[in-house]
């Protein structure tokens, strides 16, 4: 029975009347606390001086809690629907399948939308979805919602209707006809059929007309090639899992070569299945993401690697055309031939010869991996009609220029040039959803919607088709390329229902639309004969000509469309593991010789010297040098993508362009670098390069020893003394255990053969859970907020191996210090290893025992908790934690001044997941496990009825995982992939010996 007698707190409160009582029941402190004088104002804040003893006197009851009440989140009251849309229920997520296309991305994709809005990008997994979503493909959706979006048409800067504008384009195209001046239609690589057959009926229909195709970053020789060979312009694609030998010149493969997406297949030939796996050697200039994952990787420099190519030409052909030996390209090679079928080759070297003779080796093998039936149409940028559309522009015979998804005025090497040539051009009219620099040089600047907002269609390899639909309304006012093109060529039809009348598939249209994508296999062509050994005799000259600048795409950053991202800004560089930059890579050697230096400062951060680089008549001044291991003597590299200034936020604006350095669309020029005075600040987020040994962070075998010895040998369990005996580390604890087996047991395994650190479950997980970006400089102060890291480690010899003989060399104290020391630095050619770490969800966890709020608990499925209502910021978690995977949120990274990201504009919050509560300040935050994901499916099939199948639990990082390197299941399901995971001999946990039984587990990894 509840009690309903009242308390009197004071003689006054029995007075109705009393104004006093009044203001004390709206007031919470009796007196307002004076903390904005000084808290509120970040100068006088930074310039005060107190004493500890002031400063406790101070921060008495009431201060204390105005900042407790400051830490509280804010209230926003939400609006119901008037009238709720049908296809929208409230908390229920709807996925579309759509495809991404940017002319340097392309996936098959499915989108999360929320309550209409769309919130995350996710792999479609039907059968014939053969691209998958990289890391800026899973950051575009966060592009949607850039505030800097060009949210109207403009006629010379002015804001202006699209009818306003097609009527002066319209105006244009007639004159030009009626006068006879040329009309050029500049597009990038867009692979839709539809809207190639548009612009091929608008230039049929206008005889003065003509299509040029650029991309920024270019395939052209590559396409030279296979068009002299195969009589299509075109990509010959690649399956890796066919191959058990790769030989790779040059060709970052698991970056974006020729458009990325080989990680899947060659995951699978890398986990030692049946006793094998594929060898890799890797002959490359900048170390790249291929290059760590390699078996056998080799410095070189460009000029090397032509000499590499015909030597290995000659190998596998039979031919004897001159070129320099080496020893490992000779070894290579001999593995290559005898591979026969299960081996291929592949080459990034810019140059037609090269490309030549990719095609001629990969036929003598007559390899399986090599696919020259299911093209790639994913790159289709002509070098020479650029370079002719600029000389006619300079000429003056241009007199309309109609552009979509290019910005040549950034991306061109002669960028400025181009803008000048603008002006000759009458008209010149820009499609472009950013007033970037070329939409800012153009007569017109017409909106267009993002993909998430279009219909459309995509043939990312022939024989593929895939459609693109809107997942939202567009939230500006904004007009498809393809309408335009529509309206130009008299038709009044929409481009949605142009593109469904014009398909003729297998499927109907509705299916179409629910899968996203059908997909036929195509054999491949036989190809026709072409002049190879003067192709290999005219690469056998090539001779370096000094210091070679490599250029390279960054696994972020790409071509640099997404720069005014944040999600990718701060992603940080699976190599470098620096953010917000980017800079000139050299090797160790290069740098003492040029007197170039990095070091670490006392707040952790790192800094570096700053260069000049100079490309014919081209100077890039003071660009950041990071010193690289691994990367080829006499060579540097820069990566393109960055510089950009127009639409962009000037947190965004970082770093130089490296496209004015990209004479001849060739990603290898002659330059010059020198030492500037001065240096430069990185926010880089892992300074221990090296593993120094501990071979029980990431353990490493060979494929002969894990063949042949028993798993105790090579995946050795730590143990500890017991009673004077030793006894496996894991037998003995200072918990108590309880009973797991009844229910759901989460377990997330990571096998270090398949990671090849992309970084897409960083992304990932940065749309599932509200993960906030911070910033340069917060990152720099280490207080990055990801979630999950991938931390890459060097080794300090040629090989992880030689490390551990190193260390259990040395003898005595001193000894073991130097050689500690010593081995602090990365070797000039290190092997490379990555390693995913989220928080480990560990059974027996030293988080839990330290909390004094019980802010951080264990669940009955696995998952370590956080409740940060309760949490206050001890951060005795932090302390205690092993694996230092947890985050403190030292400031309100939404709603507030300082943080001009995503989050503090209402445009940019949009993308917030509901499910999961973005944090305030004060609290301690870390992966989850995704327990909202977890949750959603347990509630989905209780609701059906049904038993969960195994692969339907989910994680934002194993969603996310295309290599299949993480697998997240239920242990407690003994039939479940990820419960034989963790029962597999190469599995092991990280930091085994103190006892506390993560939920992740990881698989040893085997070296061929």
């Amino acid at each position: 029975m509840s009690s309903n007698k009242k308390y009197w707190k004071s003689v006054e409160e029995l007075n109705e009347n009393s104004s006093i009582v009044e203001t004390l029941r709206n007031n919470e402190f009796v007196e307002e606390i004076p903390t904005d004088e000084f808290l509120g104002d970040a100068a006088s804040l930074a310039s005060s001086n107190t004493t500890r003893r002031d400063f406790l006197k101070y921060v008495g009851f009431s201060t204390a809690a105005a900042t407790l009440a400051a830490c509280e989140g804010p209230v926003h009251k939400s609006i119901p629907y008037v009238v709720q849309p049908e296809e929208i229920i409230p908390g229920i997520a709807d996925y579309y399948a759509t495809s991404f296309s940017d002319g340097f991305d392309f996936a098959n994709i499915l989108v999360k939308t929320r309550e209409g809005r769309p919130i995350k990008v996710e792999n479609n997994k039907i059968e014939g979805a053969h691209f998958h979503a990289n890391a800026r493909v899973h950051a575009s959706v966060l592009s949607l919602y850039d505030s800097l979006r060009l949210k109207t048409s403009k006629i010379a800067g002015k804001d202006a209707s699209w009818t306003e504008a097609n009527a002066k384009i319209k105006a244009s195209v007639a004159e030009a006809k009626a006068k006879g001046g040329k009309v050029v239609v500049l597009t990038n690589t867009s692979a839709s059929p539809s809207t190639d057959r548009l612009i091929a009926q608008f230039v049929a229909a206008n005889a003065n007309a003509k299509h040029v195709v650029y991309d920024a970053v270019s395939s052209s020789e590559a396409l030279d090639a296979f068009q002299a060979v195969y009589g299509e312009r075109a990509l010959a694609d690649y399956d890796f899992s066919k191959a058990n030998v790769i030989v790779s010149i040059g060709a970052d493969f698991l970056g974006d070569w020729q458009g990325g997406g080989f990680d899947a297949g060659y995951a699978q030939g890398r986990v030692p299945q049946n006793g094998k796996m594929s060898r890799h050697f890797q002959f490359e200039a900048n170390m790249t993401l291929s290059g760590a994952a390699a078996d056998k990787r080799v410095p070189m420099t460009v000029s090397a690697q032509k000499q590499a190519l015909v030597q290995i030409y000659n190998v596998v052909t039979g031919s004897s055309v001159g070129a320099a030996k080496d020893e490992a390209v000779a070894k290579a090679a001999q593995q290559l031939k005898a591979a026969g079928s299960k081996g291929v080759l592949v080459c990034g070297i810019d140059d037609k010869n090269a490309q030549l003779l990719v095609l001629a080796i990969n036929r003598a093998l007559g390899s399986e991996a090599f696919n020259t039936g299911n093209t790639r149409q994913i790159r289709k940028g002509n070098n020479a009609d650029v370079k002719q559309l600029i000389a006619d522009m300079k000429a003056g015979a241009v007199h309309t220029l109609i552009m979509n998804g290019v910005n040549p005025v950034y991306s061109l090497p002669n960028g400025k040039e181009f803008a000048e040539a603008l002006k000759k051009v009458k008209l010149s009219a820009t499609f472009s959803m950013k007033e970037d620099e070329t939409a800012l040089a153009s007569s017109v600047a017409v909106a267009t919607p993002h993909y998430l907002e279009s219909w459309g269609d995509v043939s990312i390899v022939k024989g593929s088709y895939a459609i693109t639909q809107p997942t939202i309304r567009p939230l500006f006012d904004t007009v498809q390329f393809q309408d335009a093109l529509l309206s130009w060529n008299g038709s009044t039809q929409s481009y949605y229902d142009y593109i469904r009348s014009s398909y003729a598939g297998a499927k109907t249209w509705n299916q179409l639309v629910h899968d996203g994508v059908e997909f036929t296999t195509l054999a491949s062509g036989a190809g026709a004969g072409a002049d190879f050994n003067t192709a290999a005799a005219v690469l056998a000259n090539a001779k370096s000509t000094g210091m070679e600048l490599v250029l390279y795409t960054k696994t972020g950053m790409g071509d640099g469309q997404q720069a005014n991202n944040p999600w990718l800004q701060e992603f940080p560089d699976p190599i470098t593991r620096a953010s917000w930059d980017n800079y000139v890579t050299v090797s160790k050697s290069d740098a003492e010789a040029l007197g170039l230096e990095n070091w670490n400062v006392a707040n952790g951060g790192l800094d570096g010297s700053l260069a000049t680089l100079k490309v014919g008549n081209v100077t890039l001044e003071n660009v950041p040098v990071m010193i690289q291991p691994g990367q080829a003597k006499g060579t540097v590299g820069l990566a393109l993508g960055y510089g950009r200034k127009a639409a962009m936020k000037e947190e965004m604006q970082v770093g130089v362009n490296a496209y004015t350095l990209y004479n001849n669309f060739s990603n290898v020029q002659s330059v010059s670098l020198t030492k500037e005075s001065g240096s430069h600040e990185f926010a880089c987020v892992q300074l221990q390069k090296t593993l120094m040994g501990r071979g029980d962070i990431i353990k490493e075998t060979s494929l002969e020893i894990f063949n042949t010895k028993d798993a105790a040998e090579w995946n050795i369990m730590p143990v500890v003394s017991l009673d004077h005996k030793e006894v496996a580390a894991s037998s003995v604890d200072l918990w108590e255990s309880f009973d797991r087996s009844i229910g759901h047991h989460f377990n997330l395994s990571i096998d270090l053969n398949a990671c090849t650190g992309c970084g897409a479950c960083v992304i990932a997980c940065h749309a599932e859970n509200n993960v906030p970006v911070v910033g340069k400089s917060e990152v720099r102060r280490s207080r990055d907020m990801h979630w999950l890291r991938i931390d890459r480690y060097y080794s300090s010899e040629t090989t992880f191996e030689g490390d551990n003989k190193t260390k259990a060399a040395s003898d005595g104290l001193m000894d073991s210090i130097s050689t500690l020391r010593g081995m602090e630095d990365a070797s000039e050619n290190p092997q490379v290893a990555f390693q995913p770490v989220m928080c480990q969800h560990c059974n027996h966890a030293p988080c839990e025992t330290v909390c004094p709020v019980a802010a951080t608990s264990h669940g009955r499925q696995g998952q370590n908790q956080m409740a940060y209502n309760r949490c206050v910021g001890t951060r005795y978690c932090a302390n205690n934690c092993p694996y230092k995977v947890r985050r403190f949120n030292w400031f309100l990274y939404n709603n507030n001044d300082e943080f001009n990201y995503h989050m503090n504009d209402d445009l940019g919050r949009m993308v917030l997941n509901p499910d999961v509560n973005a944090r305030s300040r004060g609290v301690m935050e870390k992966c989850s496990m995704c327990i909202q994901m977890t949750q959603k499916t347990i509630l989905d099939a209780k609701r059906d009825g049904r038993v969960i199948k195994d692969g339907e639990f989910q994680t934002a990082c194993s969603n996310a995982c295309t290599s299949g390197a993480m697998v997240f299941g239920d242990v407690n399901d003994k039939e479940s992939h990820v419960a034989k995971l963790a029962e597999d001999k190469r599995a092991y946990h990280l930091l085994e010996h103190i006892g506390t039984k993560p939920n992740v587990v990881y698989h040893v990894k085997v070296r061929n």
